[in-house]
């Protein structure tokens, strides 16, 4: 007899950017992981702003990609397709994993995310979000409900895509005491403060980032520091036990930056980033967000324009570090892949 499969069974909410790429993954990497590792990742249902999909036997994720990659509603999934919202899929299916990947939205209270993951909690069910959102605004809330209800909450792909920024520091470095965290997790400040450096003016650079599509039409949660900020307060809560809020962060974006500085710089060998760091003070940590230059030699100096990292500066472990290339938002989407089978594999 061949080894028994064990079935999970997941609900997406939010089948945007990074949504559609995780059906992508789920339908590329399911026979393997189910032969390697004897889970069937099925996707039984999919919410989006328009309409939910549902078939207890599993929809088939590729199909689900194709029609958002189309404009289309996963509403429009033949036979599976209806009206409803996330929420009506929780309360109303058998479903042991929520993948929530709705935009980030901390101007409203991350909502609807947040009111999603508090109903899969209170359900039991395990949660799955690269959605910084909720985790900034009720971290210890969601933890506890989690512990209360016998759910796992993990959220990697919060911090530095698809970097396991989280598990390196909150689970490798377990034992050591972290005297100070150097991240840069965001790759859009990064991606125009090269292209200063490569001398274009600071319009030249804002209208080939959205050109590129990196850029948002508001690229103010990116371009003054928030989306660092929020990261920063993650991995202080997470990682170094610090019960940080997005309002103490010391934030400073990179408007400001002076593009003769950043190619003076680039001269010298170092590198221009803005900067999230957490240096412990006393019982607590200062938080800082700035536009900083990174000297040669330092393990953050050699990232690219697509490129992510985090350091780590123990007492026993001594300096710990990690960078991801990310050229598309794939990585990012992997994280729900990664959270999951961390949740069911030994």
């Amino acid at each position: 007899m061949g080894e028994r499969i064990r079935r999970v069974r997941i609900v997406l909410v939010g089948v945007g950017n990074l949504g559609r790429r995780f059906c992508r993954i789920l339908a590329r990497k399911g026979p393997e992981i189910e032969s390697r590792y004897g889970l069937r990742l099925m996707l039984v249902g999919a919410a989006d702003s328009r309409g939910i999909a549902y078939a207890p036997e599993g929809l088939d994720p590729a199909r689900v990609a194709a029609l958002k990659e189309k404009g289309k509603s996963v509403r429009t999934y033949p036979g599976a397709g209806q009206e409803g919202t996330g929420l009506d899929l929780l309360r109303e299916i058998e479903v042991d994993v929520l993948c929530e990947a709705t935009p980030v939205n901390l101007k409203a209270g991350a909502e609807p995310a947040l009111t999603t993951i508090r109903e899969a909690l209170a359900r039991e069910i395990h949660v799955v979000t690269p959605n910084k959102g909720p985790i900034v605004l009720a971290y210890r809330e969601l933890v506890k409900l989690a512990q209360e209800h016998g759910a796992e909450l993990r959220f990697d792909g919060t911090v530095a895509g698809g970097l396991p920024a989280l598990y390196l520091g909150a689970r490798d470095l377990r034992g050591a005491t972290i005297h100070r965290v150097e991240a840069v997790p965001n790759l859009v400040t990064g991606y125009i403060l090269d292209l200063l450096a490569g001398g274009l003016s600071w319009e030249e650079a804002l209208g080939r980032g959205r050109e590129e599509g990196v850029l948002e039409a508001d690229p103010s949660f990116d371009l003054d520091g928030w989306d660092a900020a929020a990261k920063l307060v993650i991995i202080a809560n997470h990682v170094l036990g610090y019960p940080a809020t997005l309002e103490e962060v010391e934030r400073e974006g990179i408007r400001g930056v002076d593009p003769a500085a950043v190619r003076r710089a680039r001269e010298r060998g170092a590198l221009f980033r803005l900067l999230a760091r957490a240096e412990q003070e006393g019982d607590g940590y200062r938080l800082t967000v700035r536009p900083e230059e990174i000297p040669p030699g330092h393990p953050l100096s050699l990232l690219g324009k697509k490129g992510m990292g985090v350091v780590y500066h123990t007492d026993i472990y001594g300096t710990i570090s990690a960078t991801i290339r990310e050229e598309d938002p794939t990585p990012s989407a992997a994280t729900m892949l990664r959270d999951i089978l961390d949740i069911f594999l030994p």
